[in-house]
C-alpha cells in the first residue's frame, strides 16, 4: 500500500522550521496530543509529514523540538543517530507506505556517543555504534565539527541506499540538522 504524500519535502521542511521557531519560545509541548486525535489516528492510521532520525539522548525530543503532535513525525532513534539496515528499512517503510517525502538526520551537540569516540575507548555493544561514528568523524576532535560529520555520514548512507535512490524521482529528500542543547535551536546543515 502506497500513500499519497500529504506534503512535499520542501513543505515538510518549512513546517519543521516553523515548529522549531514556536518551540524556542514555548514552555510546554505545542503539538496536538488530544483524545480526538488519538482516536482518529487509531482508526484512520498515521500520516506523518517527516521522517526524523535522531539520537536516543533523552534531551532530544523531536515531537517537542518541532512542535509536533501525535501522527506528525515518524521518529527513528538510536544512539549517535547512526544508520544500519534496520533504520534503512524503517525509512523505506515510512516513505513507501506512509508517503513521507522528507528525511531529516538530526544530530545534536554534546553527543555522548560522539564524545565516546573522541575521548574514550568503548567496549561491548556500544562499540558497534562508536565504530560507525569513528568512520564518520575519522580524527576530528572538535565536538561541533564531529557531530556535523556524523550527521553527513548518516545522510550519505541513506542517500546511497537503493530504495532511497529510486524514491528521489518522487520528491524524497534527505536533509541534515544539528540540535543545539543549550538553546533548543535546530540548525539545518
Amino acid at each position: 500500500m502506497h500513500m499519497t504524500p500529504a506534503y512535499t519535502a520542501e513543505e515538510a521542511l518549512q513546517k519543521l522550521k516553523e515548529g522549531n521557531d514556536r518551540y524556542l519560545l514555548a514552555e510546554k509541548n505545542l503539538g496536538d496530543i488530544g483524545p480526538r486525535l488519538r482516536q482518529r489516528t487509531c482508526s484512520e492510521g498515521q500520516n506523518p509529514y517527516a521522517i526524523i532520525i535522531t539520537c536516543s539522548d533523552s534531551r532530544v525530543i523531536p515531537e517537542s523540538i518541532f512542535s509536533a503532535g501525535i501522527g506528525d513525525l515518524f521518529v527513528i532513534r538510536v544512539a549517535g543517530n547512526v544508520i544500519d539496515n534496520h533504520q534503512l528499512g524503517s525509512i523505506e517503510y515510512a516513505a513507501e507506505h506512509l508517503g513521507c517525502r522528507l528525511i531529516v538526520v538530526m544530530g545534536h551537540n554534546h553527543c555522548g556517543a560522539v564524545d565516546a569516540v573522541i575521548n574514550h575507548n568503548p567496549e561491548g555493544y556500544i562499540k558497534y555504534i562508536t565504530d560507525e561514528i569513528r568512520r564518520a568523524i575519522k580524527t576530528e576532535t572538535d565536538d561541533y565539527k564531529a557531530c556535523c560529520l556524523n550527521v553527513k555520514h548518516s545522510m550519505k548512507m541513506i542517500e546511497e541506499s537503493l530504495e532511497i535512490q529510486q524514491e528521489e524521482e518522487h520528491g524524497l529528500r534527505v536533509y541534515g540538522a544539528l540540535y543545539h542543547l543549550e538553546d533548543g535551536r535546530v540548525e539545518f546543515l
